[in-house]
């Protein structure tokens, strides 16, 4: 397949054109020759040095991720770890594909749906507004959860060995629950206002601990890793489908 046709493919599915206002990342082809041909896709959630030096060992053709390299308009200088990365995908001969908010969004690819399945919810809608897209989901529990059953249906995430955090400010019944993954602490307020009893994210800021108390809106922290991996398997599960081989790179931060 040529690298180009893996790229347009992902970016129609992921609807990647929509999120280029609301975006810091350069979603797509960030680094790659563009009429490339490619057999193998080696997966992972951040293009660090060690995962670009497994997917090279592994063979794969291109890497793709959810955390990329160019953030915010670009590189002003190539130099420090973004040099080595940069230095490793060319010496390799691995491009680099990234999908940030588009694979946090989506509805049946992204990372939240990814939770929302996990967690067993029915009937998600979109969440977490920035400007005019969401990049969450929330849904109603068929049986309602403890805050303590909430966040026990997240342990099976790879966390790296960290618990997830509970913060059970919520009604003892948790039954609307909202999802942003990764670093999603700042749609509390939104989840207050809109009446769900629960906020899953990935990290949390200091702050969050009193908004959360004062809003009376439970929060569970699951790692930013952690829920962060299902939308870099779906876009596996597709590669899969159309006939590339696959390698999926595991690399938990822990936090």
């Amino acid at each position: 397949m040529r690298l180009t046709t893996l790229c347009e493919r992902y970016d129609e599915r992921l609807r990647t054109e929509a999120f280029a206002e609301v975006d810091a990342s350069a979603n797509g082809l960030q680094i790659g020759p563009e009429e490339g041909e490619i057999e193998h896709v080696a997966f992972a959630v951040d293009a660090a040095l060690e995962t670009i030096e497994r997917a090279a060992e592994a063979g794969a053709d291109v890497l793709a991720v959810h955390h990329g390299l160019s953030w915010g308009g670009g590189f002003e200088r190539i130099t420090g770890c973004t040099h080595d990365r940069i230095a490793a995908l060319i010496e390799n001969d691995v491009a680099l594909y990234v999908s940030h908010l588009p694979l946090d969004a989506h509805p049946e690819l992204g990372n939240a749906a990814g939770v929302a399945d996990l967690l067993g919810l029915d009937a998600c809608e979109p969440f977490g507004s920035l400007g005019d897209e969401t990049i969450g989901l929330r849904g109603k529990a068929p049986t309602a959860f403890e805050g303590e059953g909430l966040c026990d249906r997240l342990a099976s995430l790879d966390t790296g060995g960290r618990e997830p955090r509970l913060l059970d400010f919520g009604p003892e019944e948790i039954e609307d629950v909202a999802i942003v993954t990764g670093s999603g602490a700042d749609w509390l307020g939104e989840a207050a206002e809109t009446g769900a009893d629960a906020l899953v994210t990935g990290e949390g800021k200091q702050q969050v601990y009193y908004e959360a108390r004062e809003a009376g809106v439970t929060v569970v922290l699951g790692g930013h890793y952690a829920t962060e991996t299902f939308g870099v398997r779906s876009l596996r599960s597709l590669a899969d489908d159309w006939g590339l081989e696959t390698t999926w790179i595991d690399a938990p931060t822990g936090l």
